[in-house]
């Protein structure tokens, strides 16, 4: 596909998975604060901070625009990654606490990669919660201050 677009990726993702990731994508984009834009980044829907706020772009290749959230079905499971929770430990602290107050499973996660095994079960409320969390400029604070290290 010469040009993949978010609409794509889920028209493409078989029909378990499409309804929850549509879910997702939803939880996402209603509740991210302005600045974040929607794209396909790595393959995978992603939200960023797009580079006319942040010029400097991806630190690992500065063409590209930082990223903040991104989404995908992957064999096993449906992952959403976030750098905030990887980058903010007290965004972390908020979202384990938060996970256990309001999900009845157990958190299957690494630094910022949360993993779905049954996509009928995302906590979109949640994520959406997690979304209002962090504006633009604040991870590109919480991000210039860990490349800086």
């Amino acid at each position: 596909m010469a040009d993949p677009t978010v609409a794509s990726y889920l028209r493409d993702l078989p029909a378990e998975r499409r309804a929850a990731c549509k879910r997702l994508r939803t939880a996402i984009k209603s509740n991210l604060p302005a600045g974040f834009k929607e794209t396909i980044g790595y393959g995978m829907p992603s939200y960023v901070v797009p580079k006319r706020l942040y010029p400097a772009g991806y630190h690992c290749d500065p063409s590209l625009p930082l990223p903040f959230i991104s989404f995908a079905s992957q064999k096993s499971h449906v992952a959403l990654h976030h750098m905030g929770l990887h980058a903010d430990p007290s965004l972390m602290r908020w979202w384990t606490e938060a996970w256990a107050r309001h999900v009845a499973t157990r958190l299957d996660m690494g630094k910022g990669c949360v993993r779905f095994k049954k996509p009928e079960t995302i906590p979109c409320e949640l994520i959406g919660e997690l979304c209002t969390r962090m504006t633009p400029e604040r991870w590109i604070e919480i991000y210039d201050r860990s490349v800086r290290r």
